[in-house]
């Protein structure tokens, strides 16, 4: 069963949160941080991206930068932008991609810290394989400021009791409540102060909650327990219930998430005419063209393909994937198997330079944008993954495929911080 806990969180006060609160760390880089920033010092990014404050050019990686970072973190704290809670408190993060719509859908997490020992005994599972040059980046964040500086998106299977006590949380004015600038995204956020509802909450999850999955964060999930090993290691009087045993997570019902589609664009049919090409996909392939009007997929196994300014609708033909395999069942794999490494002769997503993924909240018409200006030669759409699809893979300990899975909202770093003593 899972185990959180409450923490006394660092926040920003109510007048500066919509200036603080960033996007995350690995959404923007380094020359987009910069221009987020301009004009506003109390931009999160001064901490997450520190390099911002540094000459053009300097190596993100470099001990200048975590030099930085450690200073930026401090001031934020001098200056009073970062005010910590005086008791241990549970928070409740809630977004909508559509805050002023009459049918606006929010969803509502738990902002709470999770144990080390789960995510290293797999009660905290993963769907995605993590790069050790990427782990001890953010192991190195995680070290330097002694602090989970932003949060990891987690999901857990939906418990009716929790959801009672998110409600009547939510039922009343959120501290914080803004819309960003940047995307138009909505965010809210409570303070549970009710210490019987902290309790019950954590019972809930070390009763009723079997598991929780990593959604978004793979790497920050992986350095935070890294760090928090290291400090059990490295401290001779260590009881378990350090603070650094802990790391900062917002875990949402997996009912509510909305995962959105992970298209692929490639650069050349692999020496085939257009012709030759479409007739090798027919063959694994029903495929019936379009027209020039973008073709979007409506269900599972059924693809759109955008090739020589037309849109065509793919459907894999029965017997070309195997319903009863997590991995093979998912489109991204059809996809690889039948078209990408059979017929394009794309064998390794993660190193082709032939191929580049385009998240689903650019559109179709991104697709269509980098095959018409020459830079692509086709795109393929895909229907998204679903919630059930990611925790069946992290229940059999099988791993995506690269580039499988888009979430929105990321959440915004800054609107709690988790300092490990």
């Amino acid at each position: 069963m899972s185990v959180i806990k409450p923490f006394r969180g660092f926040r920003p006060p109510k007048e500066i949160v919509e200036k603080l609160a960033s996007r995350p760390y690995d959404v923007l880089n380094s020359e987009e941080a910069r221009k987020e920033c301009e004009g506003n010092p109390y931009s999160l990014l001064h901490v997450t991206k520190a390099e911002i404050d540094l000459p053009v050019g300097t190596d993100e990686h470099s001990l200048e930068v975590y030099l930085q970072v450690v200073k930026n973190y401090n001031s934020f704290k001098d200056y009073g932008w970062l005010v910590q809670d005086k008791e241990e408190k549970l928070y409740i993060y809630a977004q909508s991609m559509n805050p002023t719509a009459a049918d606006a859908h929010w969803q509502y997490g738990i902002v709470a810290c999770a144990w080390s020992e789960d995510y290293v005994n797999k009660i905290i599972k993963k769907h995605e394989l993590t790069r050790k040059d990427k782990e001890e980046d953010r192991m190195k964040h995680v070290r330097i400021t002694n602090a989970n500086v932003e949060p990891v998106f987690f999901a857990y299977p939906a418990v009716a009791r929790i959801d009672e006590i998110v409600a009547s949380v939510t039922a009343k004015a959120p501290i914080y409540d803004f819309i960003a600038k940047e995307d138009g995204f909505g965010h809210r956020f409570w303070v549970i102060d009710d210490r019987a509802l902290i309790d019950e909450l954590v019972e809930l999850f070390a009763t009723k909650v079997p598991a929780m999955y990593i959604a978004d964060g793979h790497h920050r999930s992986a350095a935070a327990a890294l760090v928090g090993q290291e400090k059990k290691e490295h401290n001779p009087n260590h009881t378990g219930k350090e603070e650094y045993n802990y790391f900062m997570t917002v875990i949402f019902p997996d009912n509510q998430l909305n995962i959105i589609d992970y298209n692929r664009v490639v650069k050349d049919l692999n020496g085939l005419s257009k012709e030759q090409f479409l007739n090798a996909v027919s063959e694994t392939y029903e495929v019936e063209d379009m027209g020039t009007e973008i073709y979007k997929p409506s269900k599972l196994h059924e693809f759109s393909m955008y090739l020589d300014g037309h849109w065509y609708k793919m459907n894999a033909k029965p017997g070309t994937f195997n319903d009863s395999d997590p991995i093979g069942v998912l489109d991204v794999t059809i996809l690889s198997n039948l078209v990408l490494d059979k017929i394009l002769d794309i064998k390794d997503l993660r190193t082709d330079k032939r191929i580049d993924f385009v998240g689903g909240i650019r559109g179709l018409g991104e697709l269509k944008r980098r095959v018409d200006n020459g830079e692509m030669k086709v795109a393929f759409a895909l229907y998204p993954v679903s919630m059930k699809q990611i925790i069946d893979i992290a229940d059999t300990g099988n791993i995506m495929p690269p580039k499988t899975t888009w979430f929105e909202p990321k959440l915004r770093s800054g609107l709690v911080i988790h300092e490990l003593a």
